[in-house]
């Protein structure tokens, strides 16, 4: 069947929509178009970049174009023609532009729209040499010394407050773990930390060191329920503050040092190595530098975890993404994230996927933001309140659909012995 057959391609106009089966514009059997405009040629070939998702475009002009017998529940009324050459050229990175700049504007759920087209551009996506062109627009940056002080300060940097709007009241901005869906925020991030402490079977008085510590809330609690002694590191000035300011008001200054400084940079011996939610923000070229650090901190019986988004395949993090709101980032593959180890003789103790956990986590962080958009614009204004809904709502539809991953690795060096029977340590 052709791929604008006209019981497929659906044309509405400001009058009102026709039926499918006598489209607006009807086709002739060699499906040549009978007048239809450009604006319509380049809303088709749109759709079609994106794999024909279950999406309707509207245009600046009231024309609405769709796949398919009947209008979709999702619409994206596109507001100039620029707009939408620009969305046609690389959608992956205009689009989440346009959606900030109000360019766009979306009718319906806004995370279906997401995962459609995070579905209809896997379907799509091609070896072309225009898919290496795009690959390149959309290079990422690095994570070298200099450029991930810069990169962490544009995302987390951003004031305490802002985050204080719709984390739970630790600021524990990585992935809860659920026991039951059905449980608070607050909750399903203590239970995570638990999770992580159970899987290294901390002690009383060992020692953590924690390379990307956040705003501090599971080295805080690594010291006040396991006894552990923490040194966690960090180059985000506003967090260091805020994990320091915690730990005096504890009073256990003695038991956890927050540190300001990258954490390539860290030395001494440790009996366990923990990264939550860091290794995003490393990169693969810079793995081996990680693997030193890991290996020059980690005792002989000691014990470490990488816990990191991920991905199926290695790819990209979503252009837009990456340039605007995370800069640096990129979330490895599995084979990937065992690269950090496999060189140096590490055993993998344990590997466990919590995607799901992830999305659960992210629909808590959209509603608390969605709760508090009044404020949010009002701390920053509509570009910065429609950039970050997206990210979040964005975020789900990856985690919902499969595309991203969240891994967890327990490792130790391969001529220790002292490692549990069974997993029975972590459940009971």
């Amino acid at each position: 069947m052709n791929r604008e057959d006209p019981q497929l391609l659906g044309v509405t106009s400001q009058q009102g929509e026709v039926g499918a089966a006598g489209t607006a514009r009807q086709e002739d059997a060699r499906g040549q178009s009978s007048g239809r405009s450009i604006e319509e040629y380049l809303a088709r070939a749109l759709l079609d970049s994106l794999g024909n998702p279950p999406i309707s475009l509207t245009l600046w002009n009231g024309k609405t174009v769709y796949v398919g017998q009947s209008k979709p529940a999702v619409d994206v009324r596109v507001k100039s023609r620029s707009c939408l050459v620009k969305l046609l050229l690389n959608p992956e990175l205009y689009f989440g532009d346009a959606y900030s700049d109000g360019l766009v504007e979306v009718d319906g759920d806004l995370v279906k729209l997401v995962e459609v087209a995070y579905q209809g551009l896997a379907r799509a996506r091609s070896a072309g040499l225009w898919s290496r062109v795009i690959k390149w627009l959309n290079r990422r940056n690095t994570n070298a010394l200099a450029e991930s002080r810069e990169n962490i300060h544009h995302h987390y940097d951003l004031g305490n407050e802002f985050y204080k709007l719709w984390l739970d009241r630790q600021l524990v901005y990585t992935c809860a773990y659920f026991a039951s869906p059905d449980i608070t925020l607050e909750q399903a991030q203590i239970a995570k930390m638990d999770h992580v402490c159970r899987k290294i079977r901390l002690r009383p008085e060992e020692s953590v060191v924690e390379a990307g510590c956040g705003w501090g809330a599971l080295a805080l609690h690594m010291a006040t329920q396991y006894g552990a002694r923490v040194k966690a590191f960090n180059i985000s000035h506003e967090q260091i503050a805020y994990a320091k300011a915690r730990a005096r008001a504890l009073g256990i200054e003695h038991r956890v040092e927050f540190i300001e400084d990258d954490y390539r940079n860290a030395s001494g011996r440790f009996d366990a190595f923990m990264s939550v939610g860091m290794l995003e923000h490393v990169g693969p070229e810079y793995y081996p530098e990680l693997r030193r650090v890991i290996d020059r901190c980690l005792d002989p019986n000691g014990r470490g975890l990488l816990h990191s988004i991920g991905r199926n395949r290695p790819n990209p993090l979503n252009a837009w993404v990456e340039k605007r709101i995370f800069p640096g980032a990129y979330p490895p593959s599995l084979r990937e994230m065992l690269e950090v180890l496999e060189d140096w003789d590490y055993s993998v103790l344990d590997v466990e996927n919590l995607r799901l956990h992830y999305a659960l986590t992210l629909k808590h962080w959209l509603q608390r933001f969605e709760n508090s958009s009044g404020k949010v614009k009002e701390m920053y204004d509509e570009r910065f309140l429609r950039a970050w809904r997206l990210y979040l709502a964005g975020s789900i539809a990856a985690f919902s659909n499969g595309d991203m991953q969240l891994f967890q690795v327990l490792f130790a060096r391969g001529a220790n012995n002292d490692i549990p029977w069974t997993r029975g340590h972590l459940y009971s």
